[in-house]
């Protein structure tokens, strides 16, 4: 592992011990945070697969009802049948913090409350497989708005977990490692320094006692 390009000082090793401590604090709480974002995720994804076949298996109810209806009626009379919807849904868009993720939050709200309001038709010359169709799609549309929420937190909570992932990797393979290879060749430099002052001043010592002897001989 390479070593940063610093001065090998005193205040530079205590800067980089700083800084190797904050950076492992750093990376316990993104393990922390990636190790919960997963287990979020997973719930999410459990029930985004629940939700999802639930929904799968009504559209497919309305769609043998549709298709009857078809048989019945024929697609122009349908579509007149159709063309002048009376209900009206509103969607409002809100946003939930879960874990420093923004994830959207679908309310729907309709015009009217009646159950009737759903056909936009009378129901004399209607085959009864339409209203059929009409009442499953109906029931339908709040379980999709759920699973379009569901779908995209899923798709934000993986986005996170990755960004989060490869922060973790660059802390722990990287800046972790580098820190602590630079605070040993700092140490190590330091040390040899205080070795050599230790000699230089022996020798001095050793020179002064030297000389001494030869003035007291003398």
């Amino acid at each position: 592992m390479d070593t940063l390009n610093v001065n090998p000082t005193r205040m530079e090793l205590t800067n980089l011990k700083r800084k190797l401590a904050t950076a492992r604090r750093g990376h316990k709480l993104l393990k922390d945070k990636r190790d919960e974002l997963m287990r979020r995720f997973m719930e999410m994804v459990r029930e985004n697969k629940a939700l999802r076949k639930r929904v799968e298996e009504k559209i497919a109810h309305a769609n043998a009802h549709m298709a009857l209806a078809r048989s019945v009626m024929g697609d122009a009379e349908i579509e007149a049948a159709l063309m002048i919807p009376m209900q009206q849904m509103e969607v409002d868009i809100a946003e939930k913090n879960v874990m420093s993720v923004l994830i959207p939050q679908y309310t729907a709200s309709l015009r009217s409350s009646d159950a009737a309001d759903i056909y936009p038709y009378g129901f004399a010359f209607t085959s009864s497989e339409l209203d059929g169709a009409v009442r499953y799609l109906s029931d339908i549309l709040p379980e999709l708005l759920q699973l379009a929420e569901l779908e995209k937190s899923c798709q934000l909570m993986a986005a996170e977990i990755e960004k989060t992932r490869r922060r973790v990797n660059a802390l722990e393979h990287v800046m972790i490692p580098q820190y602590a290879e630079t605070i040993r060749y700092i140490t190590m430099k330091l040390d040899e320094n205080e070795r050599g002052n230790t000699t230089r001043i022996m020798k001095v010592k050793d020179m002064m006692l030297k000389e001494a002897r030869q003035h007291t001989d003398a």
